[in-house]
């Protein structure tokens, strides 16, 4: 016999009405029996949550002890039948990557999908393959009847095209089917499980319980059918006719119904239980959902759910929670290349793409599972990123090694991820990428870390599938076309974290499916998130679907609004959702929640109602924020620079923050250099070339030639670097002249070059203490007569120098001459800026007064330091505009 077909309206009463009808059918006289046996019968349901249900329906129903029906789901039945002889379904990897290997042979393929990179194929194999399920799932019953069925209704799904369109997509069609037919072999997934399928059917000794919310497809119907022809088959599925709907719901949405209502028959009511929540923004639609899963907590309801159809908001209303100790479970998980764990092995596959850039180095070092068990990894990777930086390292193992020179611990770390790197440059098998993926766990200390996290565990669990299912890909793939695979495999595999607390879950649309809560929040019930956006696949548009047998974009859309009108008629209280504004830009609600609200307001009832969401009070301290003020007579540093001297001047805080404390901003990497590199490289362009005429007699004639060779040398190792240096090295050309003829007036004037960056040192000394001024000097000259002089480079002009001098806020001079042992007959600015006159020098006036004003203000301040003088933020706004620690001293916030 046929199966029974029993539909039920969408109601919370749905489970029970079905095991009602169950027992009456399984045992007519279970009223008046004493005892209740179900074993003779099988029911097979959606899901494993449906489980649960039913067997909660039937101890409702009957009030006493009963011997349960066998309850499972189709998938667990067939999985507990024993496999044929010798046959396994090929694996998912495997098929992907053959199909692939197959595509790239094709250089036509990449013309027609505008490939650019064979890795550009992999998506496409992927969809393929998709596809192919697809049509295997709608035609197989067919072809088991009749293998010629498919050829027949390709034709005809062809027909539904123009002969344009279909000559457009001719070549795309051929490519589908070919591929949808080497698929169809006795080791495909899916021949396997329906063959299974009937056979299990052919062994079918119970009457069979359908229950699932949507009709069977054709493998499920096949299934059934054959089921029925050896037992009775009763299937149970929901009743899509308007007698067992909420009147509007039929007017609003009347494409649900399977038998359209042409006429009112029944008043129509505004649903009770169902609200709105328009939020201003995403932050206000997160911060309001977290709210309102916290009041109905507080209610005592204790069977919460999230429909996620915004998962932005949802994981955004997921940390909310979790930061006020509420866990959510999520049915649904997250795509596992979202953990911590897959980011670490992408950082790594990044790094060796990246050819050792410096940020994909750092970032895969703070990974927490790179070498986790490692003594002081902190401070290591500490001194590697401020090295790196402070060299302006951007790529390159050779360069990082060179940088970190002075550092072995971490010279042997970088030395251990180049060796592990250069396994990953010739093409492999994929069980030869997985080996070497192993053999860099292992090196780099990372299994242990992964074993121990429940995603890393899952990460690890992946590697051995994969290895398992693809040990007959021969084929060798390049390292970007293995990191392509892996992308996917992580992108594909959904990460479920375990979670005991079940107060509240988060799930899709469809995962809320003859299930009943307490209450029910909907995030993004919006018009880009409800109703879903379709996805169309190559050619099949929905006529040629049609005719295929697969569900098209209308079918789609209709079930997924039957989804939401069995949530709505199945819970008590739904809020649905949305934020108003997106990107400055009016955001729309779903249009089926406008087509509802215009069908009460035209029957002249209410509309649905606005939820308040009113965040919990907070009691805060008023706290008035003042300039800080900080006192340390502990830490008086006991050595001291002109910078530092300048930074004590300038602002009292800065100075205390960064000598004091010794905090810092760290450097940026940068492939563009600045000013300071330029200042750089002219001081070691300088110190080459000065040093030169001291050791050499050098005439006037060939100096030119000695400062450009010199020149071309260190600009040729930065052009190397960076073509963006080229600027600068025009700039310096422009004024080499100019600074030759300087060298020869200052020569002429009696001077000559002594040394150049000099490192200098003297001991300050007062009643009860002490501060060594320490310096770097660019050059110091002498005359005939044995006096001195102290000359600093300054890659500016000579107007800006004057200034500087003039204010008197400079204190670089004096502080030279005070490193000074000997007195100096003068000190001053270089300008290597040359301007209409030329290049001279800005020398400072009554250089001894200064050093004795600077000498007894350093004295003071110190002495001021130590004895608990305040340290406050008054620096002016050009120093707070480039000061490293405004965000500390937080000036703006008093």
């Amino acid at each position: 016999m046929p199966p029974e077909v029993v539909a039920l309206p969408p109601s919370a009463a749905f489970w029970d009405e079905v095991a009602q009808a169950l027992l009456v059918r399984a045992q007519p006289d279970y009223r008046m029996a004493a005892s209740v046996d179900l074993s003779s019968v099988r029911v097979m349901v959606s899901t494993f949550e449906h489980i649960q249900l039913l067997r909660q329906a039937l101890t409702r129903a009957l009030d006493r002890a009963f011997i349960p029906p066998t309850i499972m789901t189709l998938g667990a039945a067939i999985g507990m039948l024993p496999p044929a002889s010798g046959i396994f379904a090929t694996a998912s990897s495997e098929r992907l990557m053959t199909l692939y290997a197959s595509l790239r042979q094709h250089a036509w393929l990449k013309k027609l999908f505008t490939a650019r990179r064979n890795t550009d194929l992999l998506p496409l194999a992927e969809t393929l393959l998709a596809l192919s399920d697809e049509l295997t799932q709608a035609l197989l019953p067919s072809l088991h009847v009749r293998p010629d069925a498919a050829d027949a209704r390709w034709q005809a799904a062809l027909e539904q095209l123009s002969p344009s369109a279909r000559h457009m997509v001719s070549d795309e069609a051929q490519l589908v089917q070919t591929i949808w037919k080497s698929q169809l072999d006795g080791n495909d997934a899916i021949v396997l499980r329906f063959v299974r399928m009937l056979a299990f059917a052919d062994q079918a000794t119970q009457p069979l319980f359908w229950i699932s919310p949507v009709a069977p497809d054709p493998m499920e119907q096949a299934f059934l059918d054959a089921w029925a022809g050896r037992q009775a088959v009763t299937i149970f599925t929901l009743s899509w006719d308007a007698e067992g709907l909420a009147e509007a719901y039929c007017r609003a949405w009347s494409e649900v119904l399977d038998i359209p209502v042409l006429a009112e028959s029944r008043p129509i009511g505004t649903p009770q239980g169902v609200s709105l929540f328009p939020a201003q923004s995403m932050e206000a639609e997160a911060q309001g959902g977290a709210q309102v899963i916290v009041d109905w907590l507080q209610q005592g309801k204790q069977q919460i759910a999230i429909v996620a159809q915004d998962r932005v908001v949802a994981r955004r209303i997921r940390a909310l929670l979790d930061r006020a100790q509420i866990q959510v479970a999520d049915e649904t998980g997250w795509k596992l290349s979202t953990t911590r764990a897959a980011a670490a092995i992408a950082a790594w596959l990044e790094l060796i793409a990246a050819s050792a850039e410096t940020m994909a180095l750092l970032d895969f070092l703070k990974s927490p599972f790179v070498m986790a068990s490692a003594p002081g990894k902190a401070d290591v990777l500490m001194k590697i990123e401020l090295v790196l930086r402070r060299a302006n390292v951007l790529s390159g193992w050779e360069a990082a090694n060179k940088a970190l020179a002075d550092q072995p611990e971490a010279r042997e770390l970088i030395a251990s991820l180049a060796q592990q790197a250069a396994q990953f440059s010739k093409p492999r098998t994929l069980c030869a990428w997985l080996g070497a993926m192993h053999a860099m766990l292992d090196a780099l200390d990372m299994r242990t870390a992964l074993q121990a996290d429940e995603a890393g565990a899952q990460v690890l669990t992946m590697f051995s599938e994969i290895e398992r299912d693809c040990v007959r890909v021969e084929q060798p793939f390049s390292f970007a076309e293995w990191r392509a695979f892996l992308n996917l495999q992580l992108e594909s595999t959904a990460f479920v974290a375990r979670n005991h607390d079940r107060r509240v879950i988060m799930l899709p649309l469809n995962g809320a499916r003859l299930r009943t809560f307490d209450a029910v929040l909907v995030v993004g019930a919006d018009g880009e998130h409800l109703p879903s956006r379709p996805v169309e696949t190559l050619f099949f548009a929905n006529s040629v679907r049609a005719e295929l047998g697969l569900p098209t974009r209308e079918q789609r859309q209709r079930q997924q609004l039957r989804d939401v009108i069995e949530l709505l008629s199945s819970n008590d209280t739904v809020l649905l959702s949305w934020q108003m504004h997106k990107n400055g830009e009016p955001n729309p609600a779903s249009p089926w929640i406008e087509r509802l609200k215009l069908t009460l307001q035209q029957a002249g009832q209410a509309s649905l109602p606005i939820h308040d969401v009113t965040p919990a009070k907070r009691h805060l301290e008023v706290m008035p924020v003042t300039m800080p003020r900080p006192a340390a007579p502990t830490l008086v540093p006991r050595r001291l620079s002109a910078s530092g001297y300048n930074s004590l001047v300038a602002c009292p805080y800065q100075f205390f923050a960064t000598r004091m404390l010794g905090l810092s901003g760290i450097d940026e990497l940068s492939d563009m250099p600045e000013k300071r590199d330029y200042g750089d490289w002219l001081h070691q362009i300088l110190l080459q070339f000065h040093e030169t005429l001291r050791d050499r007699t050098i005439p006037l004639a060939d100096r030119p030639a000695l400062l450009e060779a010199i020149s071309n040398r260190v600009f040729a190792q930065e052009l190397d670097r960076s073509a963006a240096a080229l600027g600068y090295y025009a700039r310096w050309q422009k004024n080499m002249s100019a600074y030759l003829a300087w060298v020869e007036k200052h020569e002429a004037d009696g001077w000559t070059f002594s040394v150049g960056e000099e490192r200098l040192e003297r001991v300050l000394r007062w009643h009860d203490g002490e501060v060594l001024l320490h310096g770097r000097v660019d050059r110091i000259d002498h005359n005939a007569d044995g006096q001195r002089m102290v000359l600093d480079y300054k890659s500016t002009g000579q107007s800006n120098l004057k200034n500087r001098l003039k204010l008197g806020e400079d204190q670089q001079l004096p502080f030279y001459g005070l490193l000074s042992h000997d007195s100096l007959a003068s000190a001053a600015y270089v300008p290597l800026e040359a301007d209409k006159n030329g290049i001279a020098l800005v020398e400072t006036a009554e250089l001894d007064q200064w050093q004795q004003v600077l000498s007894s203000h350093i004295t003071d301040n110190m002495q001021a330091i130590a004895n608990g003088a305040p340290l406050p933020a008054t620096g002016p706004e050009s120093v707070c505009q480039y000061c490293d620690v405004r965000g500390l001293c937080r000036k703006g916030a008093w």
